[in-house]
């Protein structure tokens, strides 16, 4: 008798055929109170070249920069890796690169930072990113009003958006790239596909499986919570796990052959 939930079954009976899109914050990476400390769980990278070893396609896909995710996860052979919510990719060891709509973006993301750095009340973190800028209340909830009116302002002042995220906003360029186009662009073509994730940013990811699946494809779409985690992303899911210890626990079954 298999380990593995029912929705699961057909990427481990075909992993030649399977590809496997894994959120990294919260999923992969407990989620801290300084986002710049994230660091995934013990195990991780093994399991990633397990993965890769499996699976016709393996990719992170996260609201982080790809350099931060070839530092924190040790330069993973095999993974692809889209950042910036899809802005950003790199696959086989290649140099991060963003498409030129979204590069003619980074002097407003760079001025937005500036004037975050500058206004940001004590506590709010102001985390660069190079191609967006993420605002952090964590450490101080009664911020939030000050992140949203700035995130109003600069939406008025330089066109920049806002993506939500866990008691954060990140401000980036108004182009049409989140998860779920990663998912749309690499999955066409696999007979199954799975994709693990924990916030609002996870939600088009799992929408474009939906849209996959009216087409035939086996798809899993796993919500990995926690006390914090929005509830939009547990009702949207096939399979909820508790945190990243279980999450890694089900990527570690699908690792190993039958």
């Amino acid at each position: 008798m298999t380990d593995l939930p029912a929705v699961l079954l057909p990427l481990d009976r075909r992993p030649d055929r399977a590809a496997l899109f894994l959120d990294f914050d919260g999923t992969l990476a407990p989620v801290v109170p300084e986002p710049a400390g994230a660091r995934p769980l013990p195990g991780v990278s093994e399991v990633l070249s397990a993965l890769v070893a499996r699976f016709s396609l393996v990719a992170v896909v996260s609201g982080r920069p790809v350099a931060f995710l070839v530092d924190v996860l040790d330069h993973p052979a095999g993974v692809h890796l889209a950042g910036l919510y899809g802005m950003e990719v790199a696959e086989g060891g290649s140099e991060p690169r963003a498409s030129a709509e979204v590069e003619s973006w980074r002097p407003s993301v760079t001025e937005a930072t500036r004037r975050a750095t500058e206004e940001a009340p004590a506590g709010v973190e102001v985390e660069p990113k190079g191609l967006t800028v993420t605002l952090h209340w964590r450490a101080r909830p009664e911020a939030e009003p000050w992140a949203r009116r700035f995130a109003d302002q600069e939406l008025a002042r330089s066109g920049l958006v806002a993506q939500p995220g866990r008691m954060a906003l990140e401000l980036r360029p108004p182009v049409s790239a989140d998860k779920g186009a990663v998912v749309r662009a690499l999955a066409p073509g696999h007979e199954a596909a799975a994709c693990f994730g924990d916030d609002l940013g996870d939600l088009p990811a799992f929408q474009a499986l939906g849209e996959l699946a009216a087409t035939g494809m086996a798809v899993a779409r796993v919500a990995v919570v926690d006390p914090e985690a929005p509830p939009e992303v547990a009702s949207a899911a096939d399979v909820v796990v508790q945190g990243p210890v279980e999450a890694l626990a089900l990527l570690r079954r699908l690792a190993r052959p039958g």
